[in-house]
Order: C-alpha cells, then structure tokens, then sequence
C-alpha cells in the first residue's frame, strides 16, 4: 500500500492537471466563439474591447472625465472614427449606428468619454441636447457624399449657434475613396472660415480604415488631437 504521503502528492497532481486542462479548453471556447460570432453582436464585442483597453491602465492612475461627443449624417463613418480611436483591430465592417454608441477611453491619465449619436433625420433633433456637457465636439463629414454637403453644413451650424465658444473638430472623412473632396474644398463648403475667431477649430482629413492606420489620413491623428484639446486646463 502505498503511503499516505505519497497519496496526497498524487492527488493533488492530478486536481492541478485537471484545473490546467480545464483552464485551456474555456481559453480555446472563448477563442472558437470570437471567430464565430454573428455580425448582429456588435454590442458584445465593443463592451469586450472597451473592457480591454480599461485593464491596460496602471490600478490606481487618477484620470479626468472629458466628454467628446461625436456627431454627422448617417454614413459619414462616425462608428468607423469610433472604432479606430478605441482600438486599431481590423474590421471588414461596421454597421451603422441606429441610436448612440458610447465608449470610454483611459490614455495619458484623461478619461475620454465619446459619446456618438445617430445621424438619420430623425435623430438629428436630439444632438443639441448632448452638446451641454461636451468638451469637444466631432464632427463627421462624408467628402464623397457631395449631394448632403449644404445638409451638413446647416446641420453644423445650427449646434455651433448652441454651444458658440465649444471646440471643433470636423473631420474629411473617406480621404481613401475616389472624387473625396479636399480639406480647403470642404472648409469652402462647410463655410468653416465663417466661424467666430474665439472658437478653436480644426479640419482633419481621416479615412476611417485599418488600411489608413499608418498614413497621412490616420483617425491616429484625432486621437492625439483630442488628447492634445482635453489636456489643456
């Protein structure tokens, strides 16, 4: 027989092996379950990566809240310049926004609160709503979309009568697609050199893609704008 020593040793060997095997098969599920999940759970996959980028920050940092509340017609990008600012994981696609997308964002001891809005008609009523509590406002324009342009221009305008001294961002989107217009062409068209001097505004050309991470048109560039903007006191 053999001794109880020896026993325990073997048991407990064995209560390890099987908390490892166990550990590896939830690890490999978890994986097998990414790569198979339907498109329609966009909101389970963004909260993963949200949850992602919130463990990367040092325990215990002190961040300040700053709100960026992200808006622009429907099709614009706004969820693609979303996606990109948060992560620099490839997507074939992502679907359009039918209410709001929140997302929170640790970086350089700021908070980012973005907070994107819906762009359809009927959506578009509510944006002044959320402009109160805003830091920077971002706004989303299709440069290939030449038939909305006069829409977006009033859409602008009317929230910059609401919030006259918030900054602004506007962003060229879809840099990367044939017949964009330029920044200078859309400065022209928005009737950005309009504007009132005491209010900071910037036209960034972006192309909302993975493909675009390490070009001139990068959404890096907006992060690092916005965290520029937030940081001031």
């Amino acid at each position: 027989m053999a001794p109880n020593g020896v026993l325990r040793n073997l048991t407990l060997a064995l209560v390890a092996a099987l908390v490892m095997l166990g550990s590896l098969l939830f690890i490999a599920l978890k994986l097998y379950l990414r790569g198979t999940e339907p498109a329609g759970t966009w909101d389970g996959w963004w909260e993963r990566e949200l949850r992602e980028l919130r463990e990367q920050e040092p325990p215990g940092s002190a961040a300040t809240l700053k709100q960026v509340v992200v808006l622009g017609l429907d099709g614009a990008g706004k969820s693609s310049v979303l996606h990109y600012i948060c992560s620099q994981k490839a997507r074939t696609s992502i679907p359009p926004t039918l209410g709001f997308n929140s997302a929170q964002l640790h970086v350089e001891g700021l908070e980012m609160d973005l907070l994107e809005v819906g762009g359809s008609s009927n959506l578009r009523e509510y944006w002044p709503l959320y402009l109160s509590d805003a830091h920077v406002l971002v706004f989303v324009v299709d440069s290939v979309d030449r038939s909305r342009l006069l829409t977006a221009r009033q859409e602008l305008h009317a929230l910059l009568a609401e919030e006259p001294r918030l900054p602004l961002v506007v962003l060229a989107n879809k840099q990367d697609k044939s017949g964009a217009l330029s920044t200078e062409e859309l400065r022209e068209e928005l009737a950005l050199h309009s504007l009132s001097g005491q209010r900071e505004v910037f036209l960034l050309p972006t192309s909302a893609t993975w493909a675009s991470l390490n070009t001139a048109t990068s959404v890096l560039h907006v992060k690092s704008l916005l965290v520029t903007l937030l940081s001031q006191p």
